[in-house]
């Protein structure tokens, strides 16, 4: 009996839950973009606006403070190993269908982090309150807006499993990895360094969290596109060619990539879902955290959110391998379209190939250090989204049992995911992923009334020059009990004066 490739399966099994996926979250978008009159173009201002805003009244995170959290979770080795991938599968044309899907898909961000924010509630944990967060989330809006309690239920598990005993596996295996091709570190070395700096924070508390994403992400982000710029300015000159070849193969006209134009959209979409966590509901946690006076405003912040990664560090991140010619393009059938890295599989490695164009030698050892810090910022998050589904399953309960698994158990995927097959982590992760996803995207479509309600809310505040504020009765919301309290204790203190 021949033995079974577990990667080459769970890697189809993969593609079988992210191959409809793709046209979903486009068409959702769509949808989204439409009704809402292409809000994400029109309200970036807005967007930057919140951005300086302080949380309202007492407790609650900043909207900044909110945006960072999403995007430590955003900005992670998928912003860099993803990228590769998915130019390795659908060629330089993925690149486009990833900025498509980032454009018009950040209305299913705007989405998830608006219901995030009408049905969070106020914290009852006490790590939380010490941190001055609200809670809320994919699970919350599933069973307060859809009152669908079991289908949250089931959410908040495979939320819970999959952040805190799964995923985390993919980021480490990168990490390793790049540390294994930059110094010849063996892959137990990183995941031991990780696995204790990742014990550091979670053991800490929520607040160190926070403070550690605050403090790690921006520089990350700044000094990652600096350096990225650096690289495409060096080779200025293949710039035109570079922007040309991705066009025409995103389309099926290059003479040479033509042929897979349907694997540059749907590995183009896949890999901007996965970066950027659209319609996966990750960010909505961070989203429900911040304390702010209308839901619509979080929801612009969380659509800036992923401008920042899909269209910005995911795009920097293509353009530096395309323009500096460090990628092979896969024909599906185990050779090779192109062939410019050969034996170099696709990764952080051709990242660094991209930086040694650059500075010879330094690029192996930048992308090592940031692979590590990225992918670091991002484990943090995971957890962090494991523990809010946890919160909600645990409904009030202190449950020290299940939180002490939660913690040990993270450790122990952190450490085991460097040394198991990448190929196998990928796919898991994936599989999980898209499980979750699914079940989001239905809910979102459920919801879509709702959404196109508050929005419509926010625009009519806006348009009377108001700065806008949520009354959810006033709208027939029901189940938004934050808001409902929120209400009440204000028009008692207006009474009062």
């Amino acid at each position: 009996m021949p033995e079974i490739d577990w990667a080459e399966l769970l890697t189809t099994l993969a593609d079988g839950i992210w191959g409809p996926m793709a046209y979903v979250v486009l068409g959702l978008g769509l949808a989204y973009t439409i009704a809402m009159k292409g809000i994400q173009l029109r309200r970036i201002p807005d967007m930057i606006r919140q951005l300086r805003e302080h949380s309202e009244g007492e407790g609650g995170l900043s909207s900044f403070q909110a945006l960072v959290l999403a995007l430590g979770s955003r900005v992670g080795v998928g912003s860099i190993a993803g990228v590769a991938t998915a130019v390795g599968g659908g060629g330089p044309g993925a690149l486009l269908w990833m900025a498509v899907t980032g454009l018009v898909g950040c209305t299913v961000g705007y989405a998830e982090a608006t219901l995030a924010q009408v049905f969070k509630r106020q914290v009852e944990d006490e790590d939380r309150k010490k941190a001055g967060e609200d809670i809320g989330g994919m699970p919350y809006y599933i069973k307060y807006g859809l009152k669908l309690p079991k289908v949250a239920a089931l959410i908040a598990f495979l939320g819970l499993v999959g952040y805190g005993f799964m995923f985390p596996g993919f980021q480490v295996s990168t990490i390793a990895s790049s540390a294994q091709l930059a110094w010849g570190l063996p892959s137990w070395v990183p995941a031991v360094f990780v696995t204790a700096l990742i014990a550091l924070v979670i053991f800490g508390g929520t607040t160190r969290i926070v403070k550690v994403t605050q403090t790690l992400v921006p520089t990350l982000a700044i000094g990652y596109l600096v350096l990225a710029l650096a690289v495409i300015f060096a080779n200025l000159e293949s710039v035109p060619d570079a922007i040309k070849l991705i066009v025409n193969s995103a389309f099926g006209l290059d003479p040479v990539l033509g042929g897979i134009a349907g694997a540059a959209v749907a590995w183009g979409v896949r890999r901007a879902v996965f970066a950027s966590a659209n319609g996966i509901g990750e960010a909505t946690f961070a989203a429900a955290a911040a304390r702010t006076s209308h839901p619509g405003k979080q929801g612009l912040v969380q659509t800036f959110s992923i401008y920042i990664d899909v269209l910005l560090i995911c795009m920097a991140t293509g353009l530096m391998m395309v323009v500096s010619g460090q990628y092979n393009v896969s024909d599906g059938s185990g050779g090779h379209l192109v062939e410019n890295l050969p034996g170099v599989e696709a990764g952080p490695n051709w990242v660094q190939k991209s930086i040694d164009t650059l500075a010879p030698g330094w690029g192996a050892g930048f992308i090592a250090v940031a692979v590590f810090l990225f992918g670091f910022t991002c484990l943090l998050l995971y957890y962090y989204v494991a523990n809010s589904n946890l919160l909600f399953l645990l409904n009030g309960r202190k449950g020290p049992v299940p939180r002490l698994i939660l913690k040990v158990g993270t450790l122990a995927i952190v450490f085991v995911g460097s040394v198991v097959n990448a190929g196998i982590v990928w796919a898991i992760g994936d599989i999980g992923l898209g499980m979750i996803a699914w079940i989001n995207l239905a809910c979102l479509v459920l919801l879509f009334p709702m959404v196109y309600k508050v929005y419509r809310d926010f625009e009519q505040q806006k348009k009377h020059g108001l700065d806008p504020t949520f009354d959810p009765k006033s709208l027939g919301i029901e189940g938004a009990d934050f808001w409902e309290e929120s209400t009440a204790t204000a028009a008692t203190a207006d009474r009062k004066d």
